[in-house]
């Protein structure tokens, strides 16, 4: 019973934010708490959100000294150069625009927190698709599968947890698979390309009136201001819109949303190299695992405001610049601790894992791998990583043992899913990722689900190809 009602509640939770009749903080709080009282465990309803609420605090706390901390980064220019040369190659081509946010994506991705990631992706490319009239999914999708494949690496945290669930060497599970790993970032990439087409046929060559040039020296990284007249469009002719003389423009829109101003008045180009040397103390800090990550962001950014803002009005700008995300994201996080805590405490996804390792056929045994591989897709979609990779996967590297199959072939086909995953509502980054975009999670889901689920699928394809799984 506690199988088929834990389905139920999940299968009613998407559906209802996909439809759009709920929002997600309500949906993530009310259904839960509804079959919590179904199973007749309602009374300890308190207990479980409780205990939820403490499992995800740490990650709460992260998220949102983080933002600050990365916010503040964005404000004072540390990554405009990153995004210049982004920007160049995107100029005002959709296509081109697609593949740079699949680009910027993957290269943030390197530092392991998909909230970085997201914080800046966004802040550079959200602009760009407001002021062109892009699809913004396209922007949250390609952004989160470019993330998922990167959250492999052994400092992102599912390579980690899989090495210690089953005590293997994280380097021995992660560096058999750069290959497939790699085939899936490719896809990735690919997928960028074919969506940036398609949205270029839709919207045709654009060039914009209001438009920056963009010289080899350019200090320029985008310009900001109010109004403007909308792009031109021209499906006629030959001419590439990659090949103009002009670059992207960035402007407010309606939402209020401003690009970023190289002329903005938080820059301190003085300081530069001192926030980059913070960011790659803080990145080593967190590799190294010296402490805690909440601490090492709480430290971090108390030190970002500090230095960069001495005076204490800045610094309270600064920080209220910031506190829409911060409760935006914080505030789901606890949301998603119900759901959570509703379903661990009850029971509902030890039973749902149980059923899907026996419903395995017995003659599927010395093909462990490949089976563990499909099932990463759904349950690191519906469950957490560390319920995935510390509850459910030592189950099915034991079943593989018994017919033969290495635990380390078990634990690199534990990886595949995370593409996945990264779109999954459990996943507290994906909330930075949609509210920073201004997008509906339920379509975020819609569109983004496919695709994720493909590259997954690309990646399990090459690692049985390479012979890793």
């Amino acid at each position: 019973m506690l199988t088929i009602l834990g389905f139920v509640m999940i299968a009613t939770f998407l559906v209802l934010i996909m439809t759009k009749k709920m929002s997600p903080i309500a949906a993530l709080v009310l259904i839960p708490a509804l079959f919590c009282v179904f199973v007749g465990q309602g009374a300890e309803l308190g207990d479980y959100v409780l205990e939820g609420v403490g499992n995800l605090a740490p990650t709460a706390a992260m998220l949102m000294f983080a933002i600050v901390y990365f916010g503040v980064m964005i404000d004072v220019g540390l990554f405009d150069p990153i995004v210049r040369g982004i920007l160049r190659f995107c100029k005002a081509d959709p296509m081109r625009i697609v593949v740079g946010t699949a680009l910027l994506a993957a290269i943030v991705s390197l530092d392991g927190d998909g909230s970085t990631t997201f914080m800046i992706t966004v802040s550079a490319m959200y602009p760009l698709y407001k002021r062109l009239g892009m699809s913004l999914v396209v922007m949250t999708g390609v952004a989160a599968t470019a993330n998922g494949v990167m959250n492999t690496l052994p400092w992102g945290g599912p390579t980690a947890r899989a090495a210690t669930a089953l005590k293997l060497d994280a380097a021995d599970i992660f560096v058999p698979m750069i290959p497939a790993l790699g085939a899936g970032l490719v896809f990735v990439f690919v997928l960028a390309y074919v969506l940036g087409r398609r949205e270029r046929k839709r919207l045709g060559y654009l060039t914009l009136d209001e438009a920056v040039q963009v010289e080899a020296d350019a200090e320029v990284l985008v310009t900001a201001g109010a109004g403007g007249e909308e792009p031109r469009r021209s499906t006629g002719g030959t001419g590439d819109a990659a090949d103009a003389d002009t670059g992207p423009a960035y402007s407010a829109d309606g939402d209020g949303f401003q690009g970023l101003d190289p002329h903005r008045a938080t820059l301190r180009p003085g300081l530069y190299w001192f926030n980059a040397g913070l960011t790659v103390a803080l990145l080593t800090a967190m590799i190294m695992q010296l402490m805690p990550i909440p601490v090492l962001f709480l430290i971090g950014a108390a030190l970002a405001l500090t230095v960069n803002y001495p005076n204490m009005a800045d610094q309270k700008a600064r920080i209220a610049a910031h506190a829409d995300n911060v409760l935006n994201v914080s505030g789901m996080v606890f949301a998603a601790a119900v759901f959570t805590g509703v379903l661990t405490g009850t029971g509902m996804v030890k039973h749902m894992a149980d059923w899907l390792v026996g419903a395995i056929p017995e003659g599927m045994g010395p093909h462990m791998a490949i089976v563990t591989g499909l099932l990463s897709l759904p349950l690191t979609y519906f469950m957490s990583n560390d319920g995935f990779y510390f509850g459910v996967l030592p189950v099915l590297a034991e079943a593989g043992a018994a017919h033969g199959v290495s635990p380390l072939e078990i634990a690199r086909a534990s990886l595949v899913g995370q593409a996945l995953h990264m779109s999954s509502p459990l996943v507290p980054a994906v909330y930075v990722l949609v509210g920073m975009a201004k997008v509906e999670f339920g379509d975020h889901t819609r569109f983004t689900v496919k695709w994720a689920a493909l590259t997954s699928l690309v990646v399990l394809g090459a690692g049985i190809l390479f012979g890793i799984i």
